[in-house]
């Protein structure tokens, strides 16, 4: 069986989706599966750009062979290494000897290490070289930790397509359309957010220096290794990758994250999150137990201010607090102003020990005193949640 779609003169789209998928890299949630892409231009010379993970393997095969109808693969682009591009590249040899690997020279020493790879066939490359395949001319573009060390992309000057590896992918699969203006994804960025913040964004620095990079090219189509191809609108996705790769928070409004035992921490998050509303702000309510960690991450960073409401668990932070506290400060959460609340039955400790970390990354500012709880809510927490709330709306619509 083969599924190959074209997506303009002479270029194919050979990839494939896994719905078995759970989890991508074993960690985050993927219930709509995962799209594996790949792409073959057809030239004078052949070139495959990247290849699949090993579960559409056969299927990626059977693509790539349907669409050459004969003819012989001559470059195999590598992109990236990371195994779900690069675990089918020694199936791929093995059916066409021949094919030059051109890749930079880490990747290049990067397949030494995943499988048994000799040097024979291969065109080491790097930023500003070109290859000519025929009508083509591909030309390199460095993106060093975009987000492995050895990525490059690569850009199709005769059609203005970029092979933008890693950057500008999603999460999910592909229902049929391949294409950004025919899905949601044209409207509806929120699995493109998730898979940003959780899987690139911690290197914003790298990815602005792609992004002026790119900037600078005329670009048509985006050709990314997961998710839709991008040929209409694509400068809705770029402004938001500038947000993001800023640390700037995409929407003015709050985001309250709430780590309770027995639901009087959840109580008062409720109570804040309705003085935030009665005041006029967005307002949004997350259970860091139930609410997988890579979306709490995402919508971290997708609002202006975030509000931390713990339980003191052991002497210490809530531990679904802890972990989510963790996982912001490993991927450089910046910019926000927040608020905290704390709970405890004898010795409530989690409001202190949550603002010696967050203070201690970038430009947090905090708003409002500390609210302490103890045990349940009481009139006098009640009125101090409804001031804070107050006080939360307040900055928020300042700024709007």
């Amino acid at each position: 069986m083969h599924n190959t779609i074209q997506i303009s003169e002479g270029l194919y789209y050979v990839g494939g989706s896994d719905r078995t998928l759970s989890r991508f890299e074993n960690l985050y949630p993927v219930p709509r599966g995962m799209a594996y892409n790949s792409y073959l231009l057809l030239d004078e010379k052949t070139v495959l750009f990247d290849t699949v993970d090993e579960t559409v393997a056969d299927l990626f095969l059977e693509n790539i062979a349907h669409v050459l109808g004969g003819r012989t693969l001559d470059y195999l682009v590598v992109h990236h290494m990371e195994p779900d591009h690069s675990a089918t590249i020694l199936r791929l040899l093995q059916s066409y000897p021949t094919v030059t690997v051109v890749a930079s020279a880490k990747a290049l020493q990067m397949m030494e290490n995943f499988f048994p790879f000799t040097n024979e066939r291969t065109l080491a490359v790097k930023e500003g070289d070109v290859l000519k395949t025929g009508e083509h001319t591909l030309s390199f573009i460095g993106a060093p930790m975009v987000h492995w060390p050895e990525v490059l992309f690569s850009f199709d000057e005769k059609t203005g397509t970029l092979f933008s590896a890693d950057a500008f992918g999603t999460f999910g699969a592909l229902d049929g359309h391949i294409f950004a203006d025919e899905t949601q994804y044209g409207c509806d960025f929120s699995e493109a957010r998730r898979y940003y913040f959780n899987i690139v964004g911690k290197y914003g620095v790298q990815v602005r220096n792609v992004l002026k990079k790119a900037a600078a090219l005329p670009i048509e189509t985006v050709c990314p290794l997961h998710g839709p191809i991008w040929r209409k609108n694509f400068g809705t996705f770029l402004k938001l990758y500038d947000v993001w790769s800023k640390y700037e928070p995409e929407e003015r409004g709050a985001v309250l994250f709430y780590g309770s035992i027995h639901g009087h921490t959840a109580e008062a998050a409720q109570l804040l999150a309705s003085a935030i509303a009665e005041h006029g702000a967005r307002v949004e309510v997350l259970d860091v137990s139930a609410v997988d960690l890579s979306e709490l991450v995402a919508e971290a960073f997708r609002f202006s201010h975030p509000v931390f409401l713990s339980a003191t668990y052991n002497l210490g932070i809530f531990l679904p607090m802890e972990q989510l506290l963790s996982d912001l400060g490993a991927h450089l959460y910046q910019n926000r102003k927040y608020a905290v609340v704390e709970n405890g039955s004898w010795s409530p400790q989690a409001g202190s020990l949550i603002e010696n970390i967050v203070s201690g990354w970038k430009n947090m500012e905090r708003i409002g005193e500390r609210v302490t709880i103890l045990s349940s809510v009481k009139e006098a927490q009640t009125e101090a949640l409804r001031k804070l709330g107050e006080r939360i709306a307040e900055d928020i619509r300042s700024e709007s």
